[in-house]
This record gives C-alpha cells, sequence and structure tokens, in this order.
C-alpha cells in the first residue's frame, strides 16, 4: 500500500471517529435539568418550548422557563410577585409556609393567551394567571376558592372550560366563562373513582398530579401513584368523552421517575417530561421517549428511562437556571435577575442595590431567633453532581447580636456566617445535619470584609457540605464539620443557597454583599 493511500485511509478513519464523536456530544443526557424544578407543566407554542414549576413559599412564584430544544432551559418570568398578604407567607407572628405556599402548576396556551394555573393550601384558593405576553408581559390573576387539588386545566373544543382535580378520586368541574370560579348547574363529578387501581391495591399514595390532553379525538389523562414497597409509578387513562368513562394502564413504573405529561417536538417526535425524586438536590426532570401504539402512549424503552436522548446536548444551567451575581445595577434598573427568589415574601423595604451601588444591601428589621425565621433570604437552587457557591461580604455596620451570612437552606440547614456579640465578631459555622443546631466552629475576625463559601456533593445521593472561608479570597480554610443533606418534607424543596442576615438583640444593622459567585 503505498503512502498516499495510507494517508487517505488515516484522514477517513479520523473523519468517521470525530464524526462518530461528534454526533454521541449531541445527544442529550438525562436527568436534562440536575436541579430542583419539580411538579412541571410543559407547552409548546411553534418552536418554543415553555414549562413551569412548583417553588411554594418562595417569592416570586411560579417560575416559566423557556428553551428551544427541550433539553436547555432559562427562567424567563415568573407568575406572580407574591402569592399573597398573610402572615405565613410572610414568614410574620411566628408562622410559615415552608412546604406549602403554591403547588403543581398547569400550563395551557390557548386563543392566543397563556395561562398558568396553580392551588394554594396556604390561602385555600385556586389561583389562574394569564398573560398575552409571557416573557415580558403582565400577569392578569383570578383567585377563588377553594384549593382544586393538582388540577389541570382544560380548553375543550367545544369552548368549555374545566379543571380536572383530585387525589385518588379524579374529579371535573367546569368553569365559568370568563374562569372566575366554577360555573353553576354544569359539570362537577367523579370521572375516575379509584385513579390508582392500575398499580394495584396496595396504595400508598393515591392518583393525583393530573394532567390532561386531547388527542385524534381521546382524551388523555396523567396520573402519579405510589404503591406501599413500591415506587412512584405513572398511570395513564384514556376516554372518548371528558367526563368518561376512562379505561387505565401502568404506564412506566422506573426508578420512582413520575409525574407529569406529554410533548412533542415540530419533528413529530413524542416525550413524556417526569421528574425524580433524588435525595438532597429535590426532584429533578427527565425527558423520556413515547411512542403510541394502539392509541396508548408507550412510555420509556423496554419499560426503562434511557440515560441518552435523541436531542441537543445540554449545556450548563449556568446562566439559565442559576448564576452569578455582581450586583451592579443601573439605578433606573434596580432589580434582581430572575434566577433568584427570596425565602417567603421579602420586606421590601430592608434591601436594596441603590444604597451602595454595586452591592446588595440587607437591613435587619426585626428579632429572629434563626436563619429558617429571618426574612429577606435571597436564594438560588443548588444543583447537582457538584456544586459551590461563595459570597464577599462586608459585615463593618453589623449590630450586637446581629448573624449574617452564606447558608444551604433546609430544614436541616447549615452556615457559615459572620457573628457579632460583645463588640467583637467571629466567623461560625453552624450544622443542624441531625435536626438540632449546634455552632460546632467559631473563629475571630479582625477585619470587615470577608469571603464565604458552601460546596455540595450530590453525587451518588451522598448528600454532603462542606463550608469555608477566606480573608483573602484566595487561600480558602475549611471550618466546621460536614453538613449531611437531607431532603425533608415539611420543606418539600432542594437545598437552596441562602444570603441573609438577621439580628437577635436590635435591628437596623447591615450587610453588604459584593458578588455572588456560583460554580
Amino acid at each position: 500500500m503505498n503512502r498516499t493511500i495510507k494517508t487517505w485511509l488515516l484522514f477517513a478513519v479520523v473523519l468517521c471517529c470525530g464524526s462518530i464523536a461528534q454526533a454521541q456530544n449531541k445527544q442529550a443526557n438525562n436527568p436534562v435539568i440536575f436541579a430542583d424544578v419539580p411538579d412541571m407543566s410543559m407547552i409548546r407554542v411553534g418552536n418554543s418550548y415553555y414549562m413551569s414549576s412548583t417553588t411554594m413559599h418562595m417569592s416570586p412564584g411560579v417560575p416559566i422557563m423557556k428553551s428551544d430544544d427541550l433539553v436547555n432551559w432559562k427562567i424567563v418570568s415568573y407568575a406572580y410577585d407574591t402569592l399573597a398578604d398573610v402572615d405565613a407567607l410572610n414568614l410574620t407572628d411566628g408562622k410559615d409556609a415552608y412546604g406549602r405556599g403554591s403547588w403543581a402548576s398547569s400550563m395551557r396556551y390557548h386563543n392566543g393567551m397563556y395561562y398558568v394555573t396553580t392551588f394554594a393550601q396556604t390561602t385555600n384558593k385556586t389561583y389562574i394567571y394569564s398573560t398575552n405576553d409571557i416573557e415580558n408581559g403582565a400577569w392578569k390573576r383570578i383567585s377563588f376558592s377553594p384549593a382544586y387539588h393538582d388540577h389541570s386545566l382544560f380548553f375543550d373544543d367545544d369552548g368549555k372550560v374545566y379543571l380536572v382535580y383530585g387525589n385518588g378520586t379524579i374529579k371535573i368541574v367546569e368553569l365559568k366563562d370568563d374562569l372566575n370560579g366554577v360555573k353553576e348547574n354544569a359539570v362537577q363529578q367523579v370521572i375516575i373513582d379509584n385513579a390508582s387501581k392500575p398499580a394495584g391495591d396496595n396504595i400508598m399514595l393515591g392518583a393525583e398530579g393530573s394532567q390532561l390532553w386531547k388527542l385524534n379525538g381521546k382524551y388523555y389523562l396523567f396520573n402519579i401513584t405510589w404503591p406501599r414497597a413500591g415506587m412512584r409509578t405513572v398511570i395513564v387513562h384514556r376516554a372518548d368523552k371528558i367526563t368518561g368513562p376512562y379505561e387505565g394502564k401502568l404506564a412506566l413504573q422506573y426508578l420512582g421517575i413520575a409525574q407529569g405529561g406529554l410533548i412533542d417536538t415540530p419533528g413529530g417526535q413524542w416525550f413524556a417530561y417526569l421528574f425524580r425524586d433524588y435525595g438532597a438536590v429535590g426532584r429533578i426532570p427527565y425527558l423520556v421517549p413515547v411512542n403510541w401504539k394502539d392509541g396508548w402512549p408507550v412510555i420509556g424503552v423496554d419499560g426503562k428511562v434511557p440515560e441518552q436522548l435523541n436531542l441537543p446536548a445540554n449545556r450548563s444551567i449556568i446562566p439559565g437556571i442559576v448564576a452569578p451575581d455582581n450586583f451592579n445595577r443601573k439605578k433606573q434598573d434596580a432589580a434582581l435577575p430572575l434566577v433568584w427568589q427570596w425565602n417567603h415574601n421579602p420586606d421590601n423595604s430592608l434591601w436594596s442595590l441603590t444604597a451602595r451601588p454595586g452591592f446588595l444591601r440587607l437591613t435587619t428589621g426585626r428579632m429572629d431567633s434563626s436563619v429558617l425565621s429571618a426574612r429577606n433570604t435571597l436564594t438560588q437552587r443548588t444543583f447537582g453532581p457538584q456544586c459551590s457557591g461563595s459570597i464577599s461580604i462586608d459585615v463593618s455596620h453589623m449590630k450586637d447580636g446581629d448573624v449574617a451570612g452564606l447558608c444551604l437552606l433546609q430544614k436541616n440547614d447549615g452556615y457559615v456566617a459572620i457573628k457579632s456579640g460583645n463588640g467583637k465578631r467571629s466567623i461560625v459555622m453552624v450544622n443542624a445535619g441531625t435536626g438540632i443546631k449546634e455552632e460546632v466552629a467559631t473563629i475571630p475576625l479582625q477585619q470587615q470584609t470577608v469571603f464565604l463559601k458552601a460546596t455540595c456533593d450530590f453525587t451518588g445521593l451522598r448528600d454532603t457540605a462542606n463550608f469555608f472561608y477566606s480573608l483573602d479570597n484566595k487561600t480558602w480554610k475549611p471550618i466546621g464539620t460536614p453538613l449531611k443533606m437531607t431532603y425533608t418534607l415539611p420543606h418539600f424543596m432542594g437545598y437552596r443557597f441562602g444570603i441573609f442576615n438577621y439580628a437577635t438583640k436590635q435591628t437596623g444593622g447591615y450587610v453588604d454583599v459584593d458578588w455572588f459567585k456560583i460554580e
């Protein structure tokens, strides 16, 4: 074989291998978002996809995310700034809304309008938000009682509008034409008496999480149920009429990946969007291929959820879902990026981006006993498999009894912070991983600016965090003990990075945060 032929063969092999590698790199991986984005509801409008999710006690609430490829998402809006002005949502009078607030939402596009609905046990109300500009427009709000549990909003072909809802027993109610409440003397009935039945009789969690579609003249209802000693399971029912009768099938039972619905691509591919409980990071979204057989959606490949998908490759969730912030704003544009949410409703008189340009100022306005009761804690999601968050904080205006720093927020929280007392300041690490808060490290602080960091490792459900401090933003020193992070139902949310400042003795102290970095 002469040198020319050898050269061309080598070139062909390299080209072929490169093409294969490039093709492999273009595939998406599950989970499509390794962060807490539960209870998704999804629509496609033209070539754009929109998704809503649950953030419960956080404000603003019901994040709206956009994607052009079903894999890579960015937050573009929220349905509301604050859900309601009540003690539980304000973290006042000893009350809180941890694990409550607004729950699973339903998203629709109908006659040029976008609709997002949700419900709240905290207020016992159902909420319907609408806009004709989902990314930039204001949301119109309607609310009425009661709170319809895990409902699905549905616009039928005959012009009628319904909510399908319930737990175990699935019901339907028809709404008024203006959506402002239930229509009198209209449909209000049970449509499936025991929606969990396809998964057996020994059920721990009755069928809920309803999402309804109409395809090719048939109604398809997705629910999730949970058999005892089993896992979260997808149930699908179908009917020729919206009121039934419905026939049901067990549609997926794999790794507990469940709850969601259907979405198609402009090219005709079908997917189920579902989520999985994954320890302390929270509930993480998966896309699962769907094929159709005998008029039924067949979810997964041989009953399993593939790790790779024939979709564009995942990019970093920075800056679409989480993002760093240097807090530099023009005075006329003193707003927080959409990646930020407050823990409960903020007191807007006690935070500022303009009091000291280029800094986030958090001022105390009352006394609190812990970071969980503190108002104006500013949060972002943690994410997997590993992540870190850090801040630069100026503590020169803290008052005696103040505590300010960086936390990992959940019921069993942990934090590294500056504690002011008796005219002195210390760097402390507090660990509540056992459910009991313990100050496990204290180091005297002699300077005004300090750097704090928290790292998270969710690899293989390791769920471990460590905390660090630096005096020069170059050399980082560990402080305290590792935090064993635990996903708890009282908070019902994955751990979040939180920047906080609270007072224990007197009000009016403040801290200035120069930047937040996440990686």
